[in-house]
């Protein structure tokens, strides 16, 4: 059987080294060959795809983006590796990986440890979406934007909002327009807090509504455009949504 291919992602160097230290000590049991590390998530999003990793040994616990996160936009990649969280006793983080039936290993790691989890990684592969965003009670900080083979990660504060088109939700900032594939129903649950649906199909940054305005040529029954700060487009809000909505701004 050909060696395992590890990607090892922690912000702590002496944790790499370490983690490389213990491969090495049960390759007689599970023979890998470390293809690349990284200290962040933006490293790890830059590296990973080149790698051809089969497996990501990877901290849950990194500055600007937890493990867990990071794991969810790994697994959008066209190839994601089957995934081995590593973290120091955290009994809410063991408590979901458990309930989710995601690997985990906890430091400081053991030897037989490490090669129990890599047999079982090595069958059972990447692990599924849903699990992971199950694991993850925390909205995202960011969106996952696939760009020639390559995860782009784009602020969810910079989104001014999120338009369903087809298979298809485009995500507009002041700077301009990125697709992803994910249900609009399924953004608004997420991110409740911080965008609010103004059509069927729509939903808009909450922070970013400055006011609405009548739109023209429909007396008998008025309908509104919200008007968002960053954006020229003036979006139309629907009869249903319009009650909810007039109290988020002065205007009119």
């Amino acid at each position: 059987m050909s060696a395992l291919r590890v990607f090892i992602a922690d912000d702590e160097e002496p944790a790499r080294e370490r983690l490389k230290e213990l491969l090495a000590d049960v390759a007689a049991q599970v023979a890998t060959e470390v293809v690349g590390e990284a200290g962040n998530a933006g490293e790890t999003l830059a590296r990973l795809p080149g790698s051809a990793a089969e497996l990501l040994l990877l901290d849950i616990q990194m500055p600007g983006m937890s493990g867990l996160e990071l794991a969810r936009h790994v697994a959008g990649l066209p190839q994601p590796p089957a995934v081995i969280f590593v973290t120091a006793h955290d009994r809410h983080a063991v408590e979901a990986f458990e309930l989710n039936a995601l690997d985990y290993l906890l430091k400081p790691v053991r030897a037989e440890r490490l090669a129990d989890a890599l047999r079982r990684a090595r069958a059972a592969g990447p692990p599924e979406r849903a699990r992971l965003e199950r694991a993850d009670p925390h909205a995202r900080e960011f969106f996952s934007v696939a760009e020639r083979n390559r995860i782009v990660l784009l602020p969810v504060r910079d989104v001014v909002y999120c338009k369903a088109e087809l298979k298809y939700v485009t995500l507009r900032t002041r700077g301009g327009e990125h697709l992803i594939e994910e249900p609009l129903v399924a953004l608004e649950r997420e991110f409740a807090e911080r965008f609010v649906r103004i059509h069927r199909n729509c939903l808009v940054a909450r922070a970013a509504i400055r006011g609405f305005e009548r739109a023209a040529g429909d007396d008998e029954e008025p309908r509104w455009l919200v008007l968002l700060e960053g954006v020229p487009e003036k979006l139309p809000v629907s009869r249903r949504q319009w009650p909810a909505l007039r109290g988020l701004s002065a205007e009119p």
